[in-house]
């Protein structure tokens, strides 16, 4: 793991429950990433606690910003009204992103994991190539050239298929490889768009490039998918 501070998140729903829960998940996948829970009132009903949102982006800062991931409306009025109150020096440094809870809060985090900045992170939650990143990624679609270059095909072996570890795990490692490379067509790099393909085991997967030097990094994902991402899970 690199010494860098990594990207943190805060996680803000109407249910301290559902925000606890997202963290756990988030912290399944992402292990080094600073998750913080923001959910409900500070009296423990359902709702929204501005400071508590505050206080959650302080403690998720390490140094590299904040993505703050919310559910339903009003706990995007008070993520951005937290992020108000904290000033103009918080307001470089931190990103609400609008992309599902649980789908982006834990996609967000495994790009995080991997060392992405800010702007990633936070596209990495929305799904969108337009959330203030420097970097395009077309997420979720179909890659015109995805046949044109060196392609592998693999069969997932493993009994759930890729559900969020081994996508996790599958994205880590496209990330690290670097290049542009597809599975079925989508982004290796993007995990929202590989859980939307819904791969189950027995599934073809179609990994491919049109970028000569990332050769290897389709091979070593054949390679992860046809070891069962190393569990068998």
């Amino acid at each position: 793991m690199s010494d860098q501070p990594l990207v943190g998140l805060v996680v803000v729903s109407h249910s301290d429950l559902i925000a606890r829960g997202v963290v756990d998940l988030v912290g399944e996948t992402s292990p080094d990433v600073t998750v913080i829970a923001a959910g409900g009132t500070a009296d423990g009903r359902l709702g929204t606690d501005v400071e508590r949102v505050m206080q959650a982006i302080r403690d998720a800062d390490t140094g590299a910003g904040v993505v703050v991931v919310s559910d339903l409306g009003s706990a995007v009025m008070g993520a951005e009204t937290a992020l108000e109150l904290l000033g103009t020096d918080w307001t470089r440094r931190v990103v609400p992103a609008d992309g599902p809870l649980v789908e982006g809060a834990v996609a967000a985090g495994v790009r995080a994991q991997t060392g992405g900045v800010l702007a990633e992170v936070a596209q990495a939650a929305t799904g969108r190539p337009d959330s203030g990143s420097a970097r395009t990624i077309e997420v979720g679609q179909p890659s015109s050239e995805s046949t044109a270059g060196y392609s592998r095909s693999a069969t997932l072996i493993n009994p759930d298929g890729l559900h969020a570890r081994p996508a996790a795990e599958f994205v880590k490692l496209a990330t690290s490889l670097g290049g542009k490379v597809t599975v079925n067509g989508k982004d290796a790099r993007s995990l929202l768009g590989i859980l939307s393909l819904g791969l189950s085991q027995g599934s073809s997967v179609e990994i491919a490039t049109d970028d000569p030097a990332a050769t290897d990094a389709v091979d070593a994902l054949v390679a992860l998918v046809e070891s069962g991402f190393g569990a068998g899970s």
